[in-house]
């Protein structure tokens, strides 16, 4: 288990997301990892979703988070966070981002209305072969004869002082992806985005640290400032974290076991075969093999 005797050290972020950043006393502490990783210094969060992402649960394996945001240009955007495990991931991640698109939509809402969805998540397992850390998905659509992107522009309003004005801009609805694969992150710090990385990996805030409201999450983070039924919930949490990380280890090598065992077993009946169409007598087979003799004779 983690040594809090550090002040440094900060409990996981995925029960961070799961309890105390649902605040939103703590919301400065998502804004300050929202701009690190969108790298936009004016993201602001609005307000949390009403959204089945945030019901409260008690389930360890439900840590996910949907929030509305307010970007530097003043588009509303849903942002989810997840820590997601890796059955289905694929499969959830998609059906995740579609639900909350449709949840945020009022029954006979105009589409236009439809706001744009960032879904980060937060995966601490190796997912896919690539040589990043930090991956983003996006949706284009390519010319099939000639290769390039097609463009597609929205006119919008703005305001030049107290003049109202219009400008076409690039039509941006579809969903983002953002993955964070926490373990192959080689803690070498490069840019803002890095920190927050490091401090979810590490659970530690390190002293030169200086991405927006970083600090914020040292202290509001910090173990040692939590109440004794926040500690006692959390130790929980993490004890059954190492509990079920312990039970897929073991399924894990049970299956590798009785894999090795399956194929030693084929390995044999394919020599016992072979040994047949020499004309080896069965004894003499169940001897060199170990197969049982009533097993040699179904092979014939």
């Amino acid at each position: 288990m983690t040594d809090f005797s550090d002040h440094n050290r900060v409990i996981r972020f995925d029960w961070a997301i799961k309890s105390l950043l649902r605040d939103k006393a703590n919301f400065d502490v998502l804004e300050g990892f929202l701009c690190a990783l969108l790298e936009d210094e004016n993201i602001k969060i609005l307000n949390l979703l009403e959204s089945e992402g945030n019901q409260k649960q008690e389930d360890d394996k439900f840590n996910r988070v949907d929030l509305m945001v307010e970007d530097s240009n003043k588009r509303k955007i849903i942002i989810e966070i997840q820590n997601t495990r890796e059955r289905d991931y694929l499969e959830r991640l998609l059906f995740g981002t579609s639900k909350v698109i449709v949840e945020n939509l009022r029954l006979g809402e105009d589409f236009k209305n439809i706001s744009k969805v960032i879904s980060i998540s937060i995966l601490y397992f190796n997912f896919g072969t690539g040589d990043d850390y930090l991956y983003k998905g996006t949706t284009q659509f390519i010319g099939m004869n000639t290769g390039n992107p097609l463009k597609i522009k929205e006119k919008v309003e703005v305001m030049d002082g107290l003049e109202s004005k219009y400008k076409f801009v690039d039509k941006d609805i579809f969903p983002e992806y953002y993955f964070i694969q926490i373990y192959k992150f080689q803690d070498i710090i490069k840019r803002y985005i890095d920190e927050w990385i490091y401090m979810i990996k590490n659970e530690q805030v390190r002293d030169d640290f200086k991405s927006k409201n970083i600090d914020k999450a040292k202290d509001k983070l910090s173990y040692i400032h939590m109440s004794k039924s926040e500690k006692a919930d959390y130790e929980r949490y993490v004890v059954n974290l190492v509990r079920e990380r312990d039970m897929i280890t073991t399924a894990k090598m049970d299956g590798i076991e009785e894999g090795e065992k399956i194929g030693i077993e084929k390995g044999l009946k394919t020599v016992a075969s072979q040994m047949l169409k020499k004309g080896e007598s069965i004894d003499k087979i169940s001897e060199f093999t170990g197969l049982a003799i009533e097993e040699i004779k179904k092979l014939n």
